[in-house]
């Protein structure tokens, strides 16, 4: 029948499913004795074997919800078997009605048989005589017919209730295969995660991928906004599948004692992603693929609440990246770019030409490095800072300069930002643990 069938193909699944599990597990088992253990399975292998075991969990949730499906048709009262045995049983309640008649008949022929009186002719005896031999023999025919389709009313019961119960014990043996499946699949995964783990990637390697502050104000007045740009640029000679850039904002009162980072809100915002988003906690903006030399400009809003109190500010920024093939690397330290905040109500300031000051981290100085994200855009070095310290837009200039008061804060706040963006935002090399034991 229809639904054994499906039964038999689901409860094969469900029981053929661990069994090929088996055959997975033995490439992350470390249960042997050591005499009897194997070569320890490579990343390939152990990554084969996750596969399987996903595809052999997809496969028994797959079967779970089709035997599910059997189960709730098999309950039905609309199943056929349901609606079979419900036929046969309607027929032999009706064939013992038509028995019960019967026997009522036979019962009337012999009263009347019985009741004809001495006057009643012979003929007259003769036929009541006959009305109760029909009248038996038509209840004998009635209890046969009754029997038979009793007999067919049990056999359409228990049909009906056996599919029932297989399909609940079908049900049951694939919920424990999805468990089986699942246990399997957690240790496969669990397996893989720890060999990479102590196999570790590849070094990320430092990389000419710079991302360099633009347009960046020389003050920021609190209360207001200001829109500038980060631009990112693959100076390397391939093309990085997944580039990563990071951006954050560090800002002190004027002491530079207290930190004063909750005033300070900063948004990105892309052609590709044209809405203004909130930078996230770990300063993370992801540009995806980054070609040969190609370049990307992501806008940044810097938000000053009304209440940000005077002081000074940097922004700090980077970028790296990770390709299919599991190389990366990027800038071996951060970009910085200095700026002041002013009470509100202050005036705005004015708006410096690339805004970048020096790296914190990298060699090189602000000349080279920090203005050639931006064609036709003037730095300010740390030479021309020191010169003009009085001036307010010296602090979007070099913050590697030194002999000069003015510089000095915002050279603190570069400091202190770089060590609490810690491992979020700073290129770090990874090393093989694999190598460290050796």
């Amino acid at each position: 029948m229809k639904i054994r069938r499906i039964l038999a193909t689901a409860v094969a699944v469900a029981v053929t499913t661990p069994a090929a599990l088996l055959s997975v597990t033995p490439a992350f088992a470390d249960s042997k004795p050591a005499a009897e253990a194997q070569a320890k399975p490579t990343i390939e292998e152990l990554e084969k074997a996750a596969a399987e075991a996903q595809k052999a969990y997809d496969d028994a949730v797959a079967a779970q919800k089709a035997g599910y499906e059997v189960l709730k048709a098999a309950l039905s009262d609309e199943a056929p078997l349901a609606v079979a045995a419900e036929a046969a049983r309607k027929k032999a309640d009706d064939a013992a009605a038509a028995k019960t008649a019967a026997d009522q008949a036979v019962t009337d022929a012999k009263a009347a048989l019985a009741a004809l009186p001495d006057t009643a002719t012979d003929a007259e005896r003769t036929e009541a005589e006959k009305a109760v031999t029909d009248a038996e023999t038509a209840a004998a025919a009635a209890a046969t017919a009754k029997a038979d389709a009793e007999t067919k009313a049990t056999e359409a019961d228990t049909a009906s209730d056996d599919a029932r119960v297989a399909a609940a014990r079908a049900y049951s043996v694939l919920q424990k295969a999805v468990a089986d499946a699942l246990a399997v699949k957690t240790a496969a995964d669990e397996a893989l995660a720890k060999a990479r783990e102590e196999e570790g990637g590849p070094d990320c390697v430092p990389a000419d991928l710079r991302a360099t502050v633009t347009g960046l104000p020389s003050s920021v007045v609190a209360g207001t906004s200001t829109t500038f740009s980060l631009r990112v640029k693959n100076g390397t000679a391939q093309t990085l599948d997944a580039v990563t850039t990071y951006a954050y904002v560090h800002t002190t009162d004027t002491t530079g004692l207290k930190t004063t980072d909750g005033y300070m809100h900063l948004q990105w915002s892309t052609p590709a992603s044209p809405k203004w988003h909130a930078v996230p906690k770990d300063h993370r903006i992801g540009l995806g693929a980054l070609k040969a030399g190609a370049q990307t400009d992501v806008k940044l809003r810097l938000t000053a609440d009304a209440k940000a109190p005077a002081g000074n500010g940097v922004v700090l920024s980077s970028a790296d990246y990770v390709n299919k093939d599991g190389s990366c690397g990027g800038a071996p330290g951060m970009d910085t770019s200095a700026f002041t905040v002013k009470a509100a109500g202050s005036g705005t300031g004015t708006t410096g030409g690339t805004g970048t000051g020096g790296t914190t981290g990298s060699t090189g100085d602000t000349g080279s490095s920090g203005s050639s994200g931006s064609s036709g855009s003037t730095g300010t070095s740390g030479t021309q800072a020191q010169g003009s310290a009085s001036d307010e837009a010296s602090t979007g200039g070099g913050l590697a300069s030194t002999g000069s008061s003015d510089a000095t804060v915002p050279l603190g706040i570069a400091g202190a930002a770089a060590v609490a963006l810690g491992a979020a935002a700073v290129f770090v090399v990874r090393r093989r643990r694999a190598g460290a034991e050796a």
